[in-house]
């Protein structure tokens, strides 16, 4: 059985946001963004731009995974 996906009201996004540090929320934000731009950076005039996402993407995991390992970002999407 599937559910259909009902988009969060924003009331509530806003509070489990509000019990979530900030530093968390902007690592988040860095690793998801990082990992959008990473298809981009993959041919080879894009070296410079491929390896500055990837070292924003492994310092916003770093915070992240210690705040709490599975929100770790990967290319693919979150775990």
């Amino acid at each position: 059985m599937t559910f259909p996906k009902v988009p969060m009201p924003d009331g509530v996004a806003v509070r489990i946001g509000a019990q979530i540090p900030e530093r968390v929320l902007l690592a988040e934000k860095a690793a998801t963004d990082a990992v959008d731009e990473l298809p981009a950076c993959l041919g080879p005039e894009g070296r410079e731009a491929l390896a500055r996402s990837l070292n924003i993407l492994a310092a916003a995991n770093k915070t992240l995974a210690a705040y709490n390992p599975g929100l770790i970002v990967r290319f693919g999407g979150a775990r």
